[in-house]
């Protein structure tokens, strides 16, 4: 699955490595219309999930049917929406495009309704749990209390539970995977964007490092 953000002038939820990209994007001329017109590049040559990674004020700017709407035309499968917490999923549940229904990826830890709260919103339209408690970046570690976090919100669901943010190595990942259903790794692939971006290898490097994250889930 491709989780794929959209340049924001002020990133809150994120840390310096994708405060620094929104940044280029921006200065770059992107825009939330020509990501939409990017994922129809996209579905032109693949099936892949894609998720947008976006901010709400941007969706409010588009107005939400419309920007919903055209989504899903585009080929968008869902929303990770950085500060719209689970207890705003029917707001986004009513303007959902006839005939497609976009599902919201909330971050239970931040919902002050807890794991409960967010099931029962969101449980006919989600396909992932995004579980954090601090802003986006590459960590040194992983939580100590990742495990007991994810069977916490099992205990309210079987919904698949995804875990980000902050894995940025092989070793980290595989921790993860080894208590969560889907790894969402960010920051990391990110930096290997701004350093390799004027490179002729760019799309190598990047899938080589992917490639290595995705070989140490796999060895579980």
């Amino acid at each position: 699955m491709l989780e794929l953000g959209v340049p924001f002038s002020d990133p809150l939820a994120d840390g310096l490595v994708n405060q620094l990209a929104a940044q280029r994007g921006l200065e770059s001329g992107a825009t939330p219309s020509k990501v939409l017109e990017t994922v129809a590049a996209i579905r032109r040559r693949s099936e892949i999930p894609i998720i947008l990674y976006i901010y709400f004020n941007l969706i409010h700017k588009a107005g939400l049917e419309r920007f919903i709407k055209n989504a899903a035309k585009a080929g968008v499968d869902g929303l990770l929406v950085l500060d719209f917490a689970a207890g705003g999923v029917g707001q986004l549940r009513s303007a959902h495009a006839q005939g497609r229904a976009l599902p919201h990826l909330p971050c239970c830890a931040d919902d002050a309704g807890g794991p409960h709260r967010t099931h029962r919103q969101t449980r006919q339209r989600i396909h992932l749990l995004h579980l954090t408690r601090r802003r986006d970046g590459m960590q040194k570690q992983v939580a100590s209390n990742l495990a007991s976090q994810a069977a916490r919100i099992r205990a309210h669901t079987k919904l698949p539970v995804a875990v980000g943010f902050g894995i940025s190595t092989p070793e980290q990942a595989k921790a993860v995977a080894s208590v969560a259903d889907a790894v969402v790794v960010g920051s990391a692939v990110v930096n290997q964007i701004a350093k390799h971006g004027k490179s002729k290898d760019l799309s190598k490097r990047v899938s080589e490092f992917v490639k290595s994250l995705a070989n140490a889930v796999k060895s579980i």
